[in-house]
């Protein structure tokens, strides 16, 4: 079963950042500057955590993961223009 989650990192050095922006194109959606939506299996997050421990300064960088309530909507406002399939917006 899929669950969503939000990918939210902070990479200090631009050749890491681009690394981890790479990876991250091919795993999600791009919402925002550092911010990714995903949809995946229990699996596919634990498989995503380790390579992106692989690509990371622990020491200096950060990213966060956080699932997302499978019966939540999402509020887009402002400009932002991609939505993930399945997902309802009311824009305010």
């Amino acid at each position: 079963m899929k669950s969503n989650y939000l990918v939210c990192y902070d990479i200090r050095e631009p050749r890491r950042l681009a690394r981890v922006y790479k990876f991250m194109k091919g795993k999600g959606l791009h919402i925002q500057y550092s911010v990714f939506h995903c949809r995946l299996t229990w699996q596919n997050l634990l498989d995503m955590k380790e390579k992106i421990a692989n690509l990371l300064d622990e020491s200096c960088d950060d990213v966060r993961i956080y699932p997302l309530p499978a019966e939540e909507k999402v509020i887009v406002m402002g400009s932002g223009d991609r939505i993930p399939d399945g997902v309802e917006i009311f824009i305010e």
